[in-house]
């Protein structure tokens, strides 16, 4: 797995990144928002340009955003009441600090040796019962798409198992197909869980 190179990839197609999810909106997130307490501490793992730390600190939540990407957190603390910093998945620190985690379609692209290491951190982070929002693209191994960047895919049953494994309770979960940057049509599935 290359991770310099998927985030070169961000970097250098930031822009066109932001345009292609700016219509799309994750049917769990209302439910995410109206889940958190008053003032809330949230971590948007994998923000991208911001869009949904903006929407969570619109809300009313206290955000910590982080990516890899520089350019994502460059475009990402533009957005009043965001706290952007610049951090991979192996940099997630602290215990019982959220009381809800956003990891919308980020931690597929860590690798499936990394993966639990980075599901433990997560919980370890969270609080006592923090609600955990997972969304990944479905299918099998790992590969790296047409723009270059690295993706680790994975069964219903599989991130299940291994949430539970890391500490997390499974509440429900949504599927559907669309499609990404990349131009291709995927599967994709959206868990909630609890720390």
């Amino acid at each position: 797995m290359n991770e310099r190179e998927t985030l070169k990839v961000y970097d250098e197609q930031a822009e066109a990144y932001q345009k292609a999810i700016a219509d799309w909106d994750d049917p769990a997130f209302a439910d995410f928002v109206a889940a958190m307490p008053k003032g809330g501490a949230v971590l948007d793992l994998g923000c991208g340009p911001g869009r949904a730390a903006a929407r969570m600190a619109d809300a009313g939540l206290h955000v910590t955003a982080t990516d890899g990407s520089m350019e994502m957190i460059r475009m990402a603390e533009q957005h009043p009441g965001v706290a952007a910093r610049q951090a991979t998945f192996d940099e997630i620190k602290g215990q019982a600090i959220y009381d809800g985690i956003w990891a919308s379609f980020s931690l597929l692209h860590a690798s499936r040796a990394k993966f639990p290491v980075h599901l433990a951190a997560l919980h370890r982070a969270a609080k006592p019962g923090a609600r955990l929002h997972l969304g990944m693209k479905l299918g099998s191994g790992e590969a790296t798409d047409g723009l270059g960047r690295f993706y680790t895919y994975y069964r219903r049953e599989e991130l299940e198992r291994l949430l539970h494994e890391a500490g997390f309770t499974v509440a429900s979960h949504l599927t559907g197909k669309d499609k990404g940057l990349a131009g291709t049509l995927d599967e994709w599935i959206a868990i909630t869980a609890h720390a």
